[in-house]
């Protein structure tokens, strides 16, 4: 059981320009730290990143606390000497710990009299009334609209009358114990979690434009334990999910349908893989050396047609899930005819053209924007999530932690009571 309490919370300050705000992306193939210093309220320069392969994590769950901490200890590391600074706190990702969406409308009467600002906390604080079961800890709280009465869609209730005052909000959880394991580990790395932020959320953030988000589009970011999606719509976030299958899972086919080692399947993937096949394909020969064969006699050739048509499989089962998991999401129909995806996943040639003919949408493959100071080698799809952290944790027009958790508004649509919020509670 949990609850969203408001007697007691206390207002985060936003930080001030010229401080340091650092973002851990804790993911199943790479650890990535970013570092970056605030130039203006809600712009940053990136002075410092790092990157690690993960280790000790497994499908977006960490099997091996000792290797863990280690990969995320490289990690912060490597972008501390590349920042020339130490850091002590940090914005994570939750990958882990199945995170999921709720839908949660409150309702609080007014009995005709004009709506105020201790209406608006009665309906958000009866969020607390909201049960997920005695495993599940609460991440964030979005309110995304109030009603009044009959009337919908109502961005700011304030002064307006009524008998009956609503709030809608999207509600995200995530099972206690992976969230008590994940600060545990960051704690062993003598780190402090400023904040916690669900992958998809980060992604979309990093990926969509202000257009996508109000109009309605699904992030997809595939990662390399698992693929993971936010649908936007009116400025806001309104649902995450996630299918457990992502690029490690191309390269484990990739390696039984070849007999040869998972170093050599990715590096094959890599260097002559694609998403779809072409007629080509089928002329062209490509060197396969052997599990346990030595690498230079104990190779075989193979047509690359025969590589392609195992990453292909994967691919369109992979996304054949994603379709089938917006479907279910009930908000098919605003996300439109729009995808965005990123991540590591999607990097192979002909993705694009794969998710487009599955989907039935339009896609388009994202990188990280409106982020000064990322490198060539660290703006790519892969580094999506960390550069989505550094805009929640600078950008996000609320900061209000409500007993160790969150309230968040993400595009401003509910400014007006957020500035409320941060004001009074």
């Amino acid at each position: 059981m949990f609850g969203i309490g408001f007697n007691g919370a206390k207002k985060s300050k936003r930080p001030a320009r010229g401080s340091i705000v650092a973002a851990l992306d804790v993911g199943s193939s790479k650890v990535c730290c970013i570092i970056a210093r605030l130039d203006e309220p809600g712009s940053f320069r990136v002075i410092g990143v790092g990157h690690q392969i993960a280790t000790g994590i497994r499908a977006g769950t960490i099997i091996d606390m000792e290797a863990a901490e280690t990969s995320i200890g490289a990690a912060v590391h490597a972008a501390e000497q590349m920042a020339g600074e130490t850091i002590r706190n940090v914005v994570v990702n939750l990958s882990m710990g199945h995170p999921r969406s709720h839908g949660f409308n409150a309702q609080v009467p007014v009995s005709g009299q004009e709506v105020t600002d201790g209406d608006i906390r009665r309906a958000l604080s009866h969020a607390r009334t909201l049960q997920a079961g005695p495993d599940q800890t609460l991440v964030h709280t979005i309110p995304l609209g109030f009603s009044l009465d009959d009337s919908s869609g109502i961005r700011d209730p304030k002064g307006m009358y009524g008998n009956q005052l609503g709030a809608e909000l999207h509600v995200v959880t995530a099972a206690s114990g992976a969230i008590r394991t994940l600060q545990t580990c960051i704690a062993r790395c003598h780190l402090n979690i400023e904040s916690m932020v669900v992958s998809p959320f980060a992604s979309g953030l990093s990926c969509l434009v202000e257009d996508e988000m109000e109009m309605g589009a699904a992030c997809v970011d595939i990662g390399g334990g698992g693929t993971t999606i936010s649908i936007f719509t009116e400025g806001n976030l309104v649902w995450t999910g996630a299918v457990p299958l992502g690029g490690r899972h191309v390269t484990s086919d990739i390696a039984h349908g070849l007999a040869t080692s998972l170093v050599h399947a990715e590096r094959l993937k890599v260097l002559h893989g694609s998403a779809r096949g072409n007629p080509a394909d089928e002329r062209e020969m490509i060197e396969v050396p052997q599990v346990g064969e030595d690498e230079r006699s104990g190779s075989v050739s193979m047509t690359r047609a025969f590589l392609v048509s195992i990453i292909q499989a994967r691919m369109e089962e992979i996304f054949e899930e994603i379709r089938a998991a917006i479907d279910r999401s009930g908000y098919a129909r605003r996300v439109g005819r729009r995808v965005v995806l990123t991540g590591g996943g999607c990097q192979l040639p002909n993705t694009r053209e794969l998710a487009q003919l599955i989907l039935d949408k339009q896609v388009r493959i994202a990188r990280p924007t409106r982020i000064a100071g990322l490198n060539e080698a660290h703006g790519g799809p892969a580094f999506s999530t960390a550069a989505g952290l550094l805009l929640h944790a600078v950008r996000t027009p609320t900061d209000l932690m409500v007993t160790g958790h969150e309230v968040v508004f993400t595009t401003g649509l509910l400014g007006r009571v957020g500035l409320w919020l941060r004001e009074n509670l």
